[in-house]
Parts: structure tokens; sequence; C-alpha cells
């Protein structure tokens, strides 16, 4: 089940009387956690009828008690269980799982890892109550993501704006949350973002970046991309090495899978690629530019300048010195 269905139901008063969380994406678990604290009771219920155990610290038969009261005047009581990773004898849990109280809502976090779907916990908790089961978004999911969060708040952004804010801020939601939430504040009544408020409101240059470096390499724009560099090296925190070579390995490796396909159509190719169609055309230009033999080499020309970055065959050559040599190279 997802985070959006579980607070959708929670929303219509409809609550199962477990909710499991776990995986390796916390915002989605932290989301679900924060509603059940904040937002299923009232203020004056919430007194009464709210507990709060953290796994490091919390006996698992305080826990089950906790779960057995009855509410006091409310016909709900929730009970929370966080970072349940951290508890010694979670499987005493399953006493209460097997049985559980309908007046009781109990939310667990586990986080980073999942139950072992073979235990007897995983099958009770398949069986009476509801599981998240969460997973780090890849990074061709996060513009889409990012697109429906804007839009759920009532905004819209554009494409370039949109590809600046998740590569400036890359896999972590809560962040990219935050700092959506940031523009919109100061957005007053207009509805668009675009990528000057991106810049503005981010510190994310919309001349000066990863993706108008791809954009100067795919049309082999060498002063362009030398200007760009003395940019990143004027301003060190801007984009570091180890953000550059992988953006630019994963624009080439699609590239390369371009020239496998059999079209150029740029809606097929958006589609059988995952490439937000409002920068296919770059894409497009760049296998026009490179052949299949010249993209296979820039891709190992880049694998190697990854190595280069963290130290091996490397004798402490700067980094914007490394980036200016492989674009040379690159575009020779």
């Amino acid at each position: 089940m997802l985070a959006n269905a579980i607070i959708s139901d929670w929303k219509k008063h409809q609550y199962k009387p477990i909710y499991w969380l776990e995986g390796e994406e916390e915002y989605f678990i932290d989301k679900v956690m924060d509603y059940a604290e904040s937002q299923i009771l009232n203020e004056s219920e919430t007194a009464f009828n709210l507990v709060v155990f953290y796994g490091k610290d919390a006996d698992w038969a305080n826990i089950i008690n906790a779960c057995r009261r009855y509410p006091m005047f409310s016909d709900k009581q929730v009970v929370l269980l966080k970072e349940a990773q951290q508890m010694r004898d979670l499987d005493k849990l399953e006493a209460y799982i097997e049985s559980p109280l309908s007046s009781t809502i109990f939310v667990v976090s586990y986080k980073e890892k999942k139950v072992d779907g073979r235990t007897t916990l995983a099958k009770l908790l398949k069986e009476k109550g509801v599981v998240l089961s969460t997973k780090k978004l890849y990074d061709n999911q996060l513009p889409e993501w990012t697109d429906e969060l804007i839009q759920s708040k009532g905004h819209t952004i554009s494409g370039k704006a949109l590809t600046l804010l998740v590569d400036h801020i890359g896999n972590d939601l809560s962040r990219i949350e935050n700092e959506v939430d940031k523009i919109l504040i100061n957005l007053s009544s207009r509805k668009n973002i675009t990528e000057d408020d991106v810049e503005k409101y981010v510190g994310v240059s919309k001349d000066y970046n990863v993706f108008e470096l791809q954009t100067a390499l795919a049309s082999k724009n060498l002063p362009r991309a030398i200007q760009i560099i003395q940019y990143f090296e004027a301003n060190p925190k801007a984009a570091p090495i180890q953000f550059i070579l992988p953006s630019l390995y994963s624009f080439f490796s699609k590239v390369f899978m371009i020239h496998g396909l059999n079209t150029r159509d740029e809606k097929s190719v958006a589609a059988s690629l995952s490439i937000n169609p409002f920068f296919i055309k770059d894409y497009l230009k760049a296998a026009n530019i490179y052949s299949y033999p010249d993209v296979e080499k820039l891709l190992l020309l880049l694998s190697d300048y990854n190595l280069k970055s963290i130290g091996i065959n490397n004798s402490g050559t700067p980094d914007a010195s490394l980036l200016k040599e492989m674009v040379f190279k690159m575009i020779a």
C-alpha cells in the first residue's frame, strides 16, 4: 500500500489496527508517522490517547500493555513505535499482532530494512495489518515525483526549472519538498515555478549547472563547456565533480541506447528511455553528433576520470583541471 493511500484512508476515518512502515525511503515512512502523531486524534484526545515509544529504549511488554489499553474520552487511541529496527525482542510483539484491539491504531516505523518475509512476524503483519514497504526512487523517477508533488500543492513548474531543482538536490525527497515549499512561499499569487525562482530561492545557477554542461557537450560547444567548468571552479559547492561525472555518464548512457533504437521519433525515444520530453532534443542532438563508437569511447573516458576523481591514477590534479582535460578529450 502507498503512503498517500494510507493517509487518504485515515482522512476518511478508515483505520486498520496495525500499520507497519518499513524500507529504505524514510520520507514516506516519516510522512505517515507524522500524520498519525498529529492528525488522527484531535487536541483534546491526544493528551489521553497518544503513546509514543522509541525502539532503542522500548520494552515489548510495555508496548503490548499500551496497545491493549482502552481509549479514554475517545473511540480510538494511537500507539506509535518509532525506530523499531533498534528494538530488542521485536518478535515478542507477535502476541499482540495476532489478536489486536480494534480501538487501537498501532503504527510502527522500521527503517532501513524489511522484515524477513519467511518469519511468523511478517506473515502476521500481512494477515492482520497494513504493510508499507518503501524503497529509494530511481533518479529517472525523481522528476515525475517532484512534478506530482508540486501539482498536489496547486502549482506547476517549467521543465527546465524541474531539472535544475532535481539535479541540484538529488535523491533527497525531504529536502526536495522543503525547497519546493520555500519557493512556493515566495511566489505570492503566481502558480508556475520558473528557473529564475529555482536560481533565486534554492541557490542553483540557471546558466551554470550540470544540465548546461551536458547541453554544451551534446553540441560540442567547447568554449561554453570550459566557461561552465570555470564557474564550478570558482564555486566548488555548485557542482562537485562526484556529482558531475555520474550525471554526464547517465546522459551519454541514454545517448548510447538511442543508437540501439529503430526510431528517432521524439515521443517514442522519450518513452522508451524514460527521458523527460522537454529535454529529448538534447539527447537526439548528441546522438546525431556522436556516433555509436564515439559514445562508447566517451563512456570509457567518463569511467576513467571517475577513477581519477577519487585518486586512482591521479597524483593530485585539481577537480576543475580534471574536468577541463576530460572535456577537451570528449569533444576532440
